[in-house]
């Protein structure tokens, strides 16, 4: 039995079928000989510049004409203002609803170039270059963590949102108009895409051929995979994951630790050691649903994975907003979300006196709470939160159960595994204890939203009923037995934990539904499947155990007890 290790920062796999390159030279190598038009599609937030000057200088190289085509010159003047949905009501100050526009969009006319004299090639780069009839297609990316960090700092240069040439980046617009619009593309697209280039070092970008990239991608939702971890910073965040985990703090903390949430994750694909591109975990979804979700999950959410897995780390930080999130009709209507953000929290680990906020009290008068959330607002007079919204005690092992419309707070001093469904964009804040972000303004406070979307009927001593659950043993056996920690008719999925003896093992079977599991107590896990894939997990890490993997078994690591949550979707 191998040996318990420590948590991999870098989670990685080989490719299937070939082999990821680095380097200019090796993609212009890679081009037929004959004149052709070839495409470079990917996201808006990318140094086009860069990709356009190093492919050029490489294909010159290799002694061929090179001609280039920006895509982006060709975008209609009305381009940007097309892709944006309008926010309800319109003078929404701090959502817009996710955009439905596709990319075509953007032109009026979309070029068809025609294609270079001998050994010629025609170079057609930008977001939409796939829509231009090429020869040869290609796909450019930049994991988004990237693109996000680079446009709160303005390192990227300007226009580095769809269809806004000569602006600076928005992170609103990069959140709900770009993104939704352009993995809608690369989505639709990825199929017929002929090598995938990652740019996260633009002097030698790592590259896969499109066929490795469709074998590497059955073969990943097929088997336990575990995406590449990171962690943000917040106002409220804490330093947990930097001393526990080894994670270096971008801005002082490590407040949000992206485990899995499906939008933004990625795997990792390459040699340990050497070149590796970064696939978006979404692609895993759009290529093979029913292998990865199961076809019933598959029929009820299409190809968007609807479970995710973070962590919230206020160990040593604060407490965080005071918030909820919308409920299911006003999600979709007025946010264009097709399902809701029903959460969970698992307590992790904690201080002596931590806690964690949840739920109304009996007394809560919903009134008297808006008139202090707008006292507050306007003349930063502090609002008595546990007068009106339950404070439980953060024990570690608990699972605290959180529906939309529910009003919650992780405390400061607690490690909290966030078991949610995906929705991640839309937090509706009461209250921010008078927080300033790190440029000395407030926070945004969408209380008029929050308030829209209050469940007042679940109070009092109902919420320590149905939102602090006991576990209720499911099944057992010698050195083990699976527990319900958590299960409510309106959420869509449970979370259960195995609870596994030292030496011991338990056999599981995903029965056409995909499980996540994670290692919340213990050293840690083998987990093997019946095709005789193994694949470890050490304390803390998350996997994705796919619908096609049926049977497999999980054992434990280690002189102690494991602790392993597991969330699974359940039946309508």
């Amino acid at each position: 039995m191998p040996a318990p290790r420590s948590y991999d920062t870098h989670p990685s796999y080989r490719p299937t079928g070939g082999e990821v390159t680095a380097g200019w030279p090796a993609l212009a190598a890679d081009l037929p000989g004959e004149p052709l038009v070839l495409a470079v599609d990917g996201p808006a937030a990318l140094d086009w510049a860069a990709l356009s000057d190093g492919l050029a200088g490489a294909v010159r190289a290799a002694g061929r004409d090179v001609h280039l085509l920006d895509v982006r010159d060709h975008y209609a003047a009305a381009a940007a203002e097309r892709l944006v949905a309008r926010p309800v009501p319109a003078d929404d100050p701090f959502f817009t609803p996710l955009s439905r526009a596709q990319v075509a969009d953007l032109f009026d006319t979309v070029p068809r170039p025609e294609r270079p004299g001998p050994d010629g090639v025609l170079v057609v780069f930008g977001p939409g270059a796939a829509l231009c009839g090429p020869d040869v297609l290609w796909y450019a990316d930049l994991p988004k963590r990237y693109a996000e960090a680079a446009v709160s700092k303005g390192e990227l240069p300007v226009g580095v949102n769809l269809g806004r040439p000569g602006e600076p980046g928005d992170l609103v617009r990069l959140f709900y108009t770009d993104w939704p619009v352009l993995d809608r593309h690369r989505d639709a697209i990825v199929g017929r895409v002929d090598r995938w280039i990652d740019l996260r070092d633009t002097a030698a970008p790592a590259a896969l051929d499109g066929t490795a990239l469709r074998g590497t991608l059955a073969h990943l939702a097929r088997g336990p995979v575990r995406t590449r971890p990171y962690f943000n910073s917040t106002p409220w965040g804490g330093q947990w994951a930097a001393s526990e985990l080894g994670f270096t703090p971008r801005a002082g903390n490590t407040a949000l630790g992206y485990e899995l949430i499906a939008p933004e994750a990625g795997v990792l694909v390459g040699e340990q050691d050497g070149a590796q591109v970064e696939l978006p975990f979404q692609l895993l979804c759009v290529e093979h649903p029913e292998d990865l979700l199961g076809a019933d999950v598959h029929r009820r959410f299409g190809t968007s994975f609807p479970i995710r897995f973070d962590y919230l780390d206020t160990m040593g930080g604060g407490n965080l907003s005071l918030h909820l999130h919308p409920r299911e009709q006003y999600m979709r209507e007025v946010f264009g979300w097709p399902y809701t953000q029903h959460e969970t929290y698992y307590v992790t680990a904690a201080e002596d006196g931590a806690q964690v906020l949840l739920g109304l009290t009996e007394e809560a008068d919903p009134e008297i709470m808006r008139r202090q959330v707008e006292d507050a607002i306007a003349h930063g007079t502090p609002m008595p939160v546990e007068e009106h919204v339950q404070a439980h005690p953060a024990t570690v092992g608990q699972l605290f159960m959180i529906p939309a419309g529910t009003p919650h707070a992780s405390g400061a001093g607690n490690l909290v595994l966030e078991v949610s469904a995906t929705p991640y964009l839309y937090s509706l804040r009461f209250y921010d204890w008078l927080r300033k972000d790190a440029a000395g303004a407030s926070r945004p406070l969408p209380y008029q939203h929050a308030f829209a979307n209050l469940d007042t009927a679940r109070r009092g001593e109902d919420v320590t009923k149905d939102l602090v659950q006991q576990p209720r043993t499911l099944r057992a056996g010698e050195g083990w037995r699976e527990e319900v920690i958590g299960a409510l008719p309106e959420m869509f999925y449970a979370v259960h934990r195995l609870v596994v003896a030292s030496g011991a093992d338990i056999f599981d079977d995903t029965a056409g539904r995909f499980h996540i599991l994670n290692v919340a107590a213990g050293r840690g896990a083998v987990i093997e499947t019946r095709d005789g894939r193994t694949h470890s997990l050490a304390f803390a890490e998350t996997i994705t155990i796919p619908a096609a993997v049926g049977p497999y078994r999980v054992r434990a690591l280690g002189d102690d007890e494991v602790r392993i949550v597991k969330a699974l979707v359940v039946e309508p």
